[in-house]
């Protein structure tokens, strides 16, 4: 008879029920946990869905790079002139660079030190080099260029593997022990449920752009209609119903209400900061400013780690790129401008590490009015714990034809999705044992950490 551990027994038992009803709470009380962490940190992924084409968001000007650059895109080629010049202090050692000219804040953000890239970065299986795609030779994860398929690969790090969860999901799930006293779950999303955060054990609160949905029609005064209304809702969801599924069903109303509750309470708590004034109106801007006041109850809530979902679309720059992506890349930088300057009023952007993500890299190529699929691409970190103003990983030559082009200008990543993600785990606090349930392909690539923490 195969022995069940204690996670195993849990889910299989009464106690199990209990949890799902009240997070955290039953499983300290019940059967105790391991050490809690001492300190506060959060992880917020901006995904960019559509492939952002990170090639005119950070662009090398160099006398010979920039030429080469320049004859690749064609029309798709930012003016030399308008490119806002930065001066990392790391990986500008063989080229000079430049930031989209629409990316202002980000520019004061990396000039302080608060923001870094990440060059050439997506979902590998092994390392991988353009002759090793020619000749076949390495696994490569599947139906690469498609997004629905590379994104679940960014959000699951699934290589060719199968896999039902995300690795957000998987870090809440071993760390469960640790912050079994916090009143919402670890991760939240306020785009929607997402393969990111989806897990074996642990379960993700997702609400909208501005916090918590309320069950309409409700009150906590039982004086009310409303209230009436809500009372005889929680007696039909806490009935001893027959069916398991009808039980679990009811569970998983009653936790919505009690967690709705809960944070939309700290939320409208009159010290709550509302921030106004400091964001722009955009979907991305709404939801760094409900994140932003999430981290504000922090206490209050008991929360000790999380990791937040936020994103906004319309990055598939097939055509018309010319005039959509100033728009988009400017609303990325001024939202995360914001987001920082909401982090430092509450004292913490040295706990807050902000991660972008996106389906691919777009081709280096023009189609005449845009950039289409590509695979390797340039992400942002940003945050007070970050080692900032510096390039990390190996930015290619933007060469048509070049070391790392599979064709077309779509460029072989030289730094995994795997290795970004397991970086970002290190810091949160997950330990050296797990990084690799984390990230399953981690162990075929010799570095583990990318050392863009100074913490």
């Amino acid at each position: 008879m195969k022995k069940l551990n204690r996670r195993q027994f849990l889910r299989s038992s009464t106690a199990a029920a209990v949890m799902a009803a009240t997070p955290g709470l039953a499983y300290s009380q019940m059967f105790g946990s391991a050490a809690p962490f001492s300190d506060y940190r959060a992880l917020v992924c901006v995904f960019l869905f559509g492939g952002n084409d990170s090639f005119n968001m950070l662009v090398p000007t160099s006398t010979a790079e920039y030429n080469a650059y320049a004859a690749s895109r064609n029309q798709l080629a930012i003016a030399k002139e308008d490119l806002l010049p930065i001066n990392p202090v790391l990986g500008a050692e063989n080229f000079d660079f430049g930031i989209h000219p629409s990316m202002g804040g980000l520019k004061s953000l990396l000039d302080d030190g608060k923001a870094a890239f990440l060059a050439n970065v997506g979902p590998l299986v092994v390392p991988t080099t353009r002759d090793d795609v020619f000749n076949k030779s390495v696994p490569l994860p599947p139906q690469l260029f498609s997004h629905n398929d590379q994104q679940d690969q960014w959000l699951s790090l699934k290589g060719v593997a199968t896999s039902k969860t995300g690795w957000a999901g998987r870090i809440a799930d071993l760390i469960r022990d640790n912050v079994v006293a916090q009143k919402m779950a670890t991760n939240a999303s306020l785009f929607g449920t997402n393969t990111l955060q989806s897990a074996e054990e642990t379960i993700a609160y997702v609400m909208g752009p501005n916090g918590p949905f309320e069950f309409y029609g409700f009150s906590n005064d039982p004086e009310t209609l409303q209230g009436q209304q809500r009372l005889a809702f929680e007696a039909i969801a806490t009935a001893n119903h027959g069916s398991v599924y009808e039980r679990a069903f009811g569970d998983v109303q009653q936790r919505a209400i009690s967690s709705a509750d809960t944070v939309l309470g700290a939320l409208r708590n009159p010290s709550t900061p509302t921030f106004d004034g400091l964001f722009p109106s955009s979907q991305l801007a709404t939801q760094l400013r409900t994140v932003a006041q999430l981290i504000a109850v922090r206490d209050e809530l008991q929360m000790q780690r999380q990791i937040f979902f936020v994103a906004m679309g319309g990055f598939d720059t097939h055509d018309d790129q010319q005039i959509l992506q100033p728009g988009l890349l400017g609303d990325v930088s001024a939202s995360l401008t914001a987001f920082q300057a909401a982090l430092a009023s509450l004292s913490v952007e040295q706990d807050v590490t902000t991660f972008t993500s996106s389906d691919f890299g777009r081709t280096l190529t023009s189609n005449g009015d845009g950039s289409d699929h590509a695979w390797g691409g340039h992400q942002l970190i940003l945050g007070g714990g970050v080692a900032g103003n510096a390039i990390y990983g190996n930015y290619p030559v933007p060469e048509i034809g070049g070391l790392e082009d599979v064709g077309g200008g779509r460029y072989v990543p030289s730094t995994s999705a795997d290795q970004y993600a397991a970086t970002l785990a290190r810091w949160f606090g997950v330990e050296e044992a797990d990084i690799g349930a984390v990230a399953p392909s981690l162990a075929n690539f010799n570095v583990k950490d990318l050392g863009f923490f100074n913490v």
